[in-house]
């Protein structure tokens, strides 16, 4: 497997691009940001913020980005038998909707810095690894839209609140990230998860706080801050809540 090309693009006067024997490589691109509309082959698709294309070798390709229109992309030109591989073991798909592109995006932009550096004075063992890390975590996210049967909204939704769950969030920040009022989010996530936005963010902080009481020698206090609980009165209380123990003696249990 070879890295021929991966980079950032953004586009804020218009954008097209038609190869109609397509790349001599492996395209795959991800919208961070805005929106546009592409062709493979004869099929056309709406790109929005987490769309996601494969567009093999010599085939149709066509992306159009409107004049006065921001789009920002990530993407990828591949050669090598271990993408195709694992594309064709995902049914070859050529667009995909992802959940969240916050960790891939990360991941993403390391590789693409490494890929800058002169080819000698590159790590290419940690490209390869970047690179499968971020076709692992799309293979994840596109298993879950079949395996999981709830809108891909709800599921934004709680990737939103993993992602953030230790920082400062509100019902608000949540539904702004998928255009939803508060209410309207509100009663999606709880129909198709039996949870509040809020009890579904105190589990992920409750499951941090146990991680780090397991593998930190920070106090309950640190922890209870760092996990975004504000204070250990309030950290003590849902957590004894949660698991029937205080935090000091599960700590102690384990």
């Amino acid at each position: 497997m070879h890295i021929d090309h991966c980079s950032y693009s953004s586009h804020t006067d218009g954008y097209h691009d038609l190869r109609r024997d397509g790349f001599d490589h492996f395209l795959i691109r991800v919208q961070t940001e805005g929106k546009g509309e592409t062709t493979i082959r004869k099929n056309t698709y709406q790109l929005e913020q987490g769309s996601i294309i494969f567009v093999p070798p010599n085939t149709h390709y066509e992306l159009t980005i409107e004049p006065n229109q921001l789009s920002g992309d990530y993407h990828l030109l591949v050669t090598g038998d271990w993408l195709q591989r694992w594309w064709e073991k995902l049914d070859r798909p050529d667009f995909a909707a992802l959940s969240s592109t916050d960790t891939i995006v990360t991941l993403w932009r390391l590789l693409s810095t490494e890929n800058l550096r002169p080819s000698h004075e590159q790590n290419h063992d940690l490209n390869t690894h970047l690179f499968k890390s971020i076709m692992l975590m799309i293979e994840q996210e596109i298993k879950a839209r079949h395996s999981i049967q709830r809108p891909f909204i709800v599921t934004r939704m709680m990737r939103y609140i993993e992602e953030h769950a230790l920082e400062p969030l509100t019902l608000e920040d949540v539904a702004s990230a998928v255009d939803l009022s508060v209410s309207r989010a509100s009663h999606l996530f709880k129909d198709h998860t039996d949870k509040t936005m809020i009890q579904y963010a105190q589990h992920i902080k409750l499951e941090a706080a146990i991680n780090q009481m397991k593998y930190t020698n920070m106090t309950l206090e640190q922890i209870a801050f760092t996990c975004g609980f504000g204070n250990y009165p309030y950290f003590h209380r849902l957590f004894t809540r949660e698991y029937q123990l205080s935090p000091s003696k599960y700590r102690k249990s384990h």
